[in-house]
């Protein structure tokens, strides 16, 4: 079965418990388990990561090359800073998400600019992890139409 890979960046961890006035009152393991429900309803498995340090989900993304059939990826304060993130996304073959729970645009001004946009085919931002859900769909869309009719 075709896999979506998951990632989140830094901080993601402690969901549910930072800042819940912008990202609520949902753990990642809530994400997780809505972005399993998600693929399989949409016939595809899900693995989750998430990492404080840039260079494991730079070594994730690398890896989902030829093995994962798309990428959603928070990769929250990176997003704003990492060109390396966006580097290795442009030497992955298939469609990528990228997501924020918060409306980033509603947000300060050097969060207005994200550098894995460039890359992404679609952006879903201020949705909770809701978002996440219309992530893996959205992924899973792309992902059947690059493999054709059946």
């Amino acid at each position: 079965m075709p896999t979506i890979l998951v990632l989140n960046g830094p901080n993601l961890n402690l969901l549910g418990q930072r800042e819940p006035h912008l990202y609520g009152s949902e753990t990642l393991a809530d994400v997780e388990a809505l972005c399993t429900r998600k693929a399989a309803a949409e016939g595809f498995k899900s693995k989750f990561h998430q990492s404080n340090r840039e260079y494991e989900l730079i070594d994730w993304i690398h890896a989902a090359r030829g093995t994962m059939a798309g990428i959603v990826i928070n990769p929250a304060a990176f997003t704003h800073t990492s060109v390396a993130i966006l580097d290795a996304l442009n030497a992955y073959e298939g469609p990528v998400v990228e997501v924020h729970i918060s409306n980033v645009h509603k947000r300060e001004a050097f969060r207005h600019h994200s550098y894995v946009s460039a890359r992404a085919d679609a952006v879903i931002v201020g949705a909770g992890i809701q978002g996440y859900g219309f992530a893996v769909e959205r992924v899973a869309h792309l992902a059947h139409a690059l493999r054709g009719p059946k």
